[in-house]
């Protein structure tokens, strides 16, 4: 990882006006989704709150993400115990942020936790990092008083390592900074099948560019690219899965419109502000079609929840103009 273009910290700034995604555990339902034998996406009912994961082999069982709260991590042990007998004995974090790891505490301590050193690195200041997650909480940044400890994961990686669960291997990789600087893939050969986090979303959304911007994002989706050949199906960290190697062409294309668009705005001149203003939007038309058909697929079709989505797309596509023009100006 480049220490020069990754900042030690998540972008405080935000443009006028913006909103960001509402991630409040009230109202959140997980759905089993079953992939393949032993394979499942625990979705969010209610899109853009958060989604996880479970694998069952033959000797045990492996979560993705925690939950944002304690009740949230105790639906997910709930689901768990309806899908298998096995025992659970692994917990994974894909990034460090609150919302995927304050859960961690509510599990027993025989659940190893692991993560990538990097995000295990950034787990060191509880009431800052709850700070940062209740600008997402809505009405409910109350339901925060319930995290009182942030454990940390008790088995570090650096880029790569594997959990032998009986029977199948998952695999845990690291390509480098995206959303943050350790984002972590649960990546299933024998299901394709990879847990991505914040790392990256279905084709046609938008991910948060909170610490860098496009390049070394870039250079991490072109790495995962060519390491997972055969990837098949993805589940995001927020909204629903999809096909991987769409959602990694999508977004590298995404990427690099910013990178060129804020790149021309800065080389003709243009202040942040007026750059904000005039940056061309891929979702100046509404949701992308691939989008609209995840949704259905998954049972939320309601035009409230594309709407608000759609609004929740517009503004972190801002957050990503301004974060590649601070970006590009630290740079030069």
């Amino acid at each position: 990882m480049d220490a020069v273009t990754i900042p030690a910290h998540e972008l405080a700034e935000r443009p006028d006006g913006y909103q960001g995604p509402n991630l409040s555990p009230r109202g959140l339902r997980l759905v089993p989704d079953r992939l393949a034998a032993g394979t499942y996406a625990l979705v969010a009912n209610l899109p853009p709150k958060d989604n996880n994961g479970l694998v069952v082999g033959e000797r045990a069982a492996l979560v993705v993400d925690a939950g944002i709260v304690p009740d949230v991590s105790a639906q997910i042990r709930r689901l768990v115990a309806q899908q298998t007998d096995r025992p659970l004995r692994y917990l994974v974090n894909t990034t460090y942020h609150g919302d995927h790891t304050f859960g961690n505490a509510s599990f027993p301590a025989e659940v190893t936790v692991i993560s990538s050193r990097v995000n295990r690195d950034n787990m060191t200041d509880l009431a800052n990092e709850k700070a940062r997650r209740a600008d997402n909480m809505d009405a409910d940044v109350g339901l925060l008083d319930a995290v009182t400890d942030w454990r940390r994961p008790d088995v570090v990686f650096d880029s790569a390592a594997e959990v032998d669960l009986g029977g199948r291997v998952v695999q845990l990789l690291c390509f480098g900074p995206g959303n943050g600087p350790g984002d972590t893939i649960v990546y299933l050969p024998d299901a394709k099948v990879a847990w991505t986090g914040n790392y990256l979303p279905h084709a046609g959304l938008a991910p948060m560019l909170l610490q860098g911007g496009p390049a070394p994002y870039l250079a991490s989706l072109r790495r995962m690219r060519a390491a997972l050949p055969e990837l098949g199906t993805i589940v995001p960290g927020h909204g629903p899965p999809g096909d991987g190697h769409p959602a990694i062409d999508w977004l590298v294309g995404y990427l690099e419109g910013l990178l060129h668009d804020v790149g021309e705005a800065r080389r003709t001149g243009r202040s942040l502000r007026q750059t904000l203003e005039t940056c061309p939007s891929p979702f100046a038309d509404g949701l992308d079609p691939r989008v609209v058909a995840a949704l259905a697929r998954y049972q939320l079709p309601q035009d409230l929840v594309r709407q608000r989505l759609l609004e929740l797309l517009r503004n972190l596509h801002r957050l990503n103009v301004l974060a590649t023009y601070r970006a590009l100006e630290s740079a030069s």
